[in-house]
């Protein structure tokens, strides 16, 4: 296995892991948050989703973290081990403390499958990353030591070059001939060396082509991540317009159809005291008036039931037809 083919495989298992890592945890969000809102104040619904991120923010910093250390080769001690088994416990118990209250074991199994895959997936990353990194390791050695043989051959090249040397001036009748030859080795070793060194060239723009097409793919994913974010945010606050919308107009209702009912009841009450025996305070008497005028009443009957004067009863019951400001005829009725 070279070198292209272990970063690709690293690439793979980075990419499946935090595939995996981010489906658990929009579903550990997703079922988690309900649980959390039955068991915290209404006031404080809002707070249901802060658990279940944090718990995953957790798993998220362990992966990472872990991925770093398997790169380079160390071991983070008990602790990380801690972390990452008490994270992976900690999503277990809450994706799955639903279905247990209710005692639904079908629940329990299916919302287990999300965690324990997350646990399972962490362990078995980090196994993978460290045995990538001590093949890494071995290859890396490996190139080496074909560097070392290879420096090493050139170095006995050299020798053999001088003895030949020292043995052409001793044969000079040799010389011309081991000469030409000499020559033609160095060519043909130069043009070996071009060509190593043309290849080389052209696999490392390959690996940069190759790496520059994954960063522009993961820049073209995060960009797609926050659209989608954006989108659900507007559709979220959209929707949280239209529901107070909702119950501001269903308030205004109830409202306006309760002061009707009062105003009704005030009416009914007004009518019903029947002929007043003495003049009623102006105050009450316009009431009286008002309440008579929406019952249809005649004038006659209206000044019975207020006690005040037939023209000042129709000098409201006029104002009533007609709502505008009448000072000259306010006046008049006055007097």
């Amino acid at each position: 296995m070279n070198s292209v083919q272990t970063r690709s495989a690293e690439r793979a298992l980075s990419s499946g892991t935090w595939l995996i890592v981010c489906g658990a945890m929009l579903y550990s969000i997703l079922t988690v948050t309900p649980l959390m809102a039955k068991h915290t104040a209404n006031e404080w619904d809002w707070t249901a989703p802060i658990l279940p991120l944090v718990v995953d923010a957790a798993v998220v910093i362990v992966v990472k973290l872990d991925d770093v250390l398997a790169r380079l080769g160390g071991h983070g001690g008990p602790w990380p081990v801690a972390l990452r088994w008490m994270t992976g416990l900690m999503t277990l118990a809450l994706n799955t403390a639903d279905s247990a209250l209710r005692k639904d074991l079908v629940g329990v199994a299916v919302h287990a499958v999300a965690p324990l895959l997350l646990i399972v997936t962490a362990e078995t990353s980090l196994a993978y990353r460290r045995a990538i990194a001590a093949a890494v390791a071995a290859l890396e050695a490996e190139q080496r030591a074909e560097r070392e043989r290879r420096e090493q051959a050139a170095r006995e090249r050299a020798e053999q070059a001088r003895r030949d040397a020292r043995e052409e001036r001793e044969h000079a009748a040799q010389l011309a001939r081991e000469q030409r030859e000499h020559e033609a080795r160095l060519a043909r070793e130069q043009a070996e060396r071009e060509e190593a060194r043309r290849r080389e060239e052209r696999e490392a723009r390959e690996r940069a082509e190759a790496a520059e097409r994954a960063e522009r793919e993961r820049r073209e994913r995060e960009r797609e991540r926050l659209r989608a974010e954006r989108e659900r945010a507007e559709s979220e606050e959209a929707e949280r317009r239209e529901r107070e919308h909702r119950e501001r107009m269903e308030r205004e209702r109830r409202e306006r159809h309760e002061r009707e009912e009062r105003a009704e009841c005030e009416r009914a009450a007004l009518l019903a005291a029947g002929p007043a025996v003495e003049k009623f305070p102006e105050e009450q008497a316009r009431a009286t008036v008002q309440a008579a005028f929406a019952a249809g009443l005649s004038v006659r009957q209206a000044a019975e039931l207020c006690g005040w004067s037939v023209g000042w009863v129709s000098a409201r019951y006029a104002e009533h037809r007609d709502p505008g400001p009448r000072p000259a005829e306010l006046a008049a009725a006055s007097r």
